[in-house]
């Protein structure tokens, strides 16, 4: 039986470059659905409930993006949330910031698929 994708939000502060760069490089991925979102007022697309609702799991870059999502939306039953730990020193698409993301999120989304039975 085939499975529904995996329906993976990724966050950063601006939407601009990290999670930007996240959704763009996962978008044709048969494994997932993806979108992407920032924290900050001024994000090119906002985190909204909708966005943690449609959610299987939230990767965020940096854990004061988890805590801002835990606290603006905390009586939402949040999706897991899982900090990558990226720092914002990146552009749009750097193949730097590419290769890091690939290296951390595909064994990931791997064992959260194997999960799934």
């Amino acid at each position: 039986m085939l499975h529904p994708r995996l329906k993976i939000l990724f966050v950063c502060a601006m939407n601009k470059q990290r999670s930007a760069t996240a959704e763009r490089i996962y978008r044709n991925d048969p494994r997932v659905e993806v979108r992407s979102a920032g924290v900050r007022a001024e994000a090119n697309r906002r985190v909204s409930e909708a966005d943690l609702r449609w959610a299987d799991v939230v990767f965020a870059m940096e854990q004061d993006h988890k805590r801002w999502i835990a606290m603006r939306f905390e009586e939402l039953e949040l999706p897991r949330i899982d900090v990558l730990e990226i720092p914002d020193d990146f552009e749009f698409m750097d193949p730097e910031l590419q290769e890091a993301l690939r290296l951390m999120l595909d064994p990931e989304i791997d064992r959260l698929l194997s999960e799934r039975g």
